[in-house]
């Protein structure tokens, strides 16, 4: 899919389609997976219908779908650079100093 093409409406149209297809296809209703999230049922048909929810609702709708480790695919975890490494690497304590007392 193009996601690029599509507008910010549709793309959440199409979450709504791809999570009410996964709550489906795991024989969940509406109602139970607004309580075993802790969110409302309105919450959840809003979301179905690709209506405006909260980031919070999202989460908590993901990990009651066993969809939470989808997030990395998302927004993946840049790697460090090899510059930023070694920079790190400079900061860090080599020794240990005796501290002096003062007289």
């Amino acid at each position: 899919m193009d996601w690029y093409s599509l507008s910010d409406p549709a793309i959440m149209v199409e979450l709504g389609k791809r999570l009410k297809a996964t709550r489906l296809r795991r024989n969940i209703t509406q109602q139970e997976l607004a309580l075993r999230s802790g969110i409302s049922l309105l919450s959840i048909q809003n979301l179905e219908k690709g209506q405006s929810v909260t980031v919070a609702t999202l989460i908590k709708v993901l990990r009651m779908l066993q969809l939470i480790p989808n997030i990395d695919n998302l927004v993946p975890e840049l790697p460090v650079s090899p510059i930023e490494l070694l920079k790190l690497k400079r900061k860090t304590r080599q020794r240990a100093r005796r501290i002096q007392a003062k007289e």
